[in-house]
């Protein structure tokens, strides 16, 4: 397989293009550092994950700021810490502050010149506007979980993905799914019939960050540490 195959790409937005770790630590050490408690950013970011994916799997439906909300919830239960009113309206309303990854605005586009972009995204429409306007790109295709009423890992996702490519004239063998999250990428893409290119964003930290671990194993077609670096191989293989 190669890269000079596909002509589209899809993106996970949310550890792939956003850097919603940053995003999201930096709400969340705040909060427990003024009740008094100073806990690793690192088991913030894993509990985090953990009632991330139960409230999405547990409500489908529910728009992306309610799904903070609950893991906000769950996660004070578990560290025995208040969840003010105040402090999950913030958090439910924090996606637009999360910053993008220095590399991604200037790497997506380097691929728009020679592909098609579609997102396919966990947040809710609303959200993911302004990390859009963050990015500042003009995607072909913008794909939310408010769209499809599911989550990812959902397949239903995957099916709403396949279906868009296909509105815009790309079969599935033409299109490469660009993704962080194992669990929620790259597992369900391979099961849908895509290929992958893992943007490993933690390759140089242990653990799996806000991502749940993956369920089974999974192995993606390509791999890249950055944005930067996959869009630099793109390139390249389209030259020669």
């Amino acid at each position: 397989m190669k890269l000079t195959e596909f002509e589209a790409l899809s993106f996970d937005c949310y550890g792939t293009l956003i850097d919603w770790e940053a995003g999201i630590s930096a709400f969340l050490t705040s909060w427990a550092a003024k009740q008094g408690r100073h806990v690793d950013k690192e088991e913030l970011l894993f509990g985090y994950a953990k009632y991330e994916s139960q409230a999405e799997a547990k409500h489908p439906a529910d728009l992306y700021p309610n799904i903070l909300v609950a893991a906000l919830q769950g996660l004070a239960e578990q560290l025995g810490l208040e969840a003010s009113p105040d402090d999950l309206a913030r958090f439910g309303a924090s996606v637009p502050y999360w910053p993008a990854f220095p590399d991604s605005s200037a790497a997506l586009s380097m691929l728009q010149k020679s592909h098609k972009l579609i997102v396919l995204s966990n947040v809710d429409t609303q959200s993911f506007a302004a990390s859009r306007a963050r990015l500042g790109i003009q995607f072909d295709a913008v794909i939310t979980a408010q769209d499809v009423g599911s989550y990812k890992p959902s397949m239903n996702n995957f099916e709403a993905l396949k279906s868009k490519a296909l509105e815009l004239g790309v079969t599935p063998g033409n299109l490469l799914h660009v993704a962080q999250s194992l669990f929620h990428d790259h597992v369900p893409a391979k099961a849908a019939g895509l290929s992958t290119v893992w943007i490993n964003r933690r390759h140089n930290r242990p653990g799996w960050g806000a991502t749940p671990e993956p369920q089974e194993p999974v192995q993606p077609d390509f791999m890249f540490s950055s944005m930067k670096e996959f869009a630099q191989a793109m390139t390249a293989t389209n030259r020669s």
